[in-house]
């Protein structure tokens, strides 16, 4: 039996249905968060299959670890899914059926102030979701040259005025240093103009997620993420992945279509090679419904991809 205390996951019907899971099968929750989308899965696999959950967040480890406490064909391992295959074979797991992500921030990290990930309420600059990495927020917004964190701004978090924030935050730092969150969202308030701040969106917000995803190097770990899942998963298994903004969508899409090329033959050559090759199971990323953006607001941004993993023998 396990515990109802998890946090509502985005897309969960959805997810479910793309991943496909079957009774004794071996998924993997590659962000296993509040243990959301983990229990919906361990619900249709059964004492014979196997879960396992994935997460960066010592945090969320220890969350779920007394979530699924009396579960024990779930295994929990701390770690990034940048690298999937090392952490499966310190399980003695070569590959699975299925691979679930659902990327960004979770609303635990958002919830614990301390953290920082949240311009909401006064805490240090850290954003880490290992925290056992070095490299925090505070380090980014004080040590980076101008341009690098004008770069970051403009490329992570798609900001428009990125130049100005970058350039008011270096002026800013030369007085004393940056240290907590409300200072730098005041800084986007001074920066970003008055009549943007009636948008939905506090000023702040782009820089905020910028940032983050440069502390947690998050795009990176999602290239290597992909390529992983692929290489772990099975014949006619599944890849879903839940995303929160265009970056992360645009390197989903583009994986995922590459993944789905026809292997190249070179003439001459008579080798053998097996090869993973991907199903688009989603032409177009599904979004939540209305519905569920009201119950859940968290869900609004979110789309979802999914593939189907075929192996094909190729001759070179």
């Amino acid at each position: 039996m396990v515990s109802d205390q998890f946090h509502k996951p985005a897309m969960a019907e959805e997810a479910l249905a793309y991943l496909s899971p079957f009774k004794g099968g071996v998924y993997v929750d590659c962000t296993m968060g509040g243990g959301g989308h983990s229990k919906k899965i361990l619900e249709v696999l059964g004492p014979d299959g196997m879960l396992v959950g994935i997460d960066q967040d010592l945090e969320a480890i220890e969350e779920c670890a007394g979530v699924f406490q009396n579960a024990p064909n779930v295994k929990m391992v701390h770690g990034n899914f940048a690298r999937l295959g090392e952490l499966l074979g310190g399980l003695g797991i070569k590959e699975v059926n299925g691979c679930l992500f659902d990327l960004g921030v979770s609303s635990h990290q958002l919830e614990s102030i301390q953290r920082g990930f949240s311009f909401r309420a006064e805490a240090g600059l850290d954003m880490r979701m290992n925290v056992q990495t070095d490299r925090t927020a505070y380090d980014l917004v004080n040590r980076l040259k101008e341009k690098e964190l004008e770069r970051i701004l403009w490329e992570y978090g798609e900001e428009r005025w990125a130049r100005k924030l970058a350039r008011r935050i270096v002026e800013r730092r030369t007085e004393r240093p940056i240290r907590t969150t409300l200072e730098l969202a005041r800084i986007a308030e001074e920066c970003v103009p008055r009549v943007k701040h009636k948008k939905l969106l506090h000023p702040a917000t782009k820089m905020f997620m910028a940032l983050r995803i440069a502390v947690n190097r998050e795009l990176q770990s999602l290239h290597e993420g992909i390529d992983e899942a692929v290489r772990v998963t099975s014949e006619r298994g599944r890849i879903v992945v839940i995303t929160y903004h265009s970056l992360e969508d645009r390197i989903v899409k583009n994986a995922f279509r590459e993944g789905a090329k026809d292997a190249e033959a070179f003439p001459g050559e008579r080798e053998v090679i097996p090869k993973k090759k991907l199903t688009i199971l989603t032409k177009k990323p599904l979004q939540p419904t209305e519905e569920e953006v009201r119950e859940n607001p968290r869900a609004r941004s979110a789309k979802l991809r999914a593939v189907a993993v075929k192996v094909e023998i190729i001759r070179r």
